[in-house]
């Protein structure tokens, strides 16, 4: 198993400001996580692990002050067993994945055959890529998220290049 670059414990929060319920990373931890003089502190894509239980692939919010957090969902923390104020014990590893999420292998197997799709998606923000892969694999059934990938990356191609929106993406 991968070692962790950092471990240390917190507690669960909610930011009633954003209703988000997260995990805070403050200005000591931020330090010691890596890409840090590439991409600046928050600008970061990262595998959190949560009490050794369940993992995911994560980015960094900006909370100000220094400090970031990382959004938890409540499915998971029901998975943790755990509410607000808990403490958990976080660890972050290096997310070494091209996108920093997941591919469902609708989406994969289409850019892989369709050259034209793959140099267009190539050429988006990374936000934006992440934001079609999320989009696409988040669906459970295979031939709904073959009817995502059909979609946005016709929308994707009829779309201006460099002038992309998620909008346009989506046909709306």
């Amino acid at each position: 198993m991968e070692q962790a670059i950092v471990t240390y414990t917190t507690p669960v929060v909610k930011l009633h400001y954003l209703n988000y319920v997260v995990i805070e990373v403050p200005p000591a931890i931020l330090d010691q996580l890596p890409g840090k003089f590439e991409k600046g502190n928050y600008n970061q894509r990262l595998i959190i692990r949560l009490d050794n239980t369940i993992e995911w692939q994560c980015g960094l919010l900006a909370m100000g002050e220094g400090s970031a957090c990382v959004t938890i969902q409540s499915k998971r923390l029901k998975e943790l067993k755990k509410t607000i104020g808990d403490d958990v014990e976080v660890r972050f590893f290096k997310d070494e994945s091209t996108y920093g999420v997941e591919v469902a292998e609708e989406i994969a197997e289409y850019l892989a055959q369709d050259p034209e799709s793959f140099r267009r998606f190539s050429l988006l923000t990374p936000s934006m890529q992440r934001y079609i892969l999320n989009y696409v694999t988040t669906v459970k059934n295979p031939d709904k998220r073959l009817e995502r990938t059909l979609l946005l990356m016709r929308n994707l191609l009829q779309s201006t290049e460099g002038k992309e929106s998620f909008r346009e993406l989506l046909g709306k």
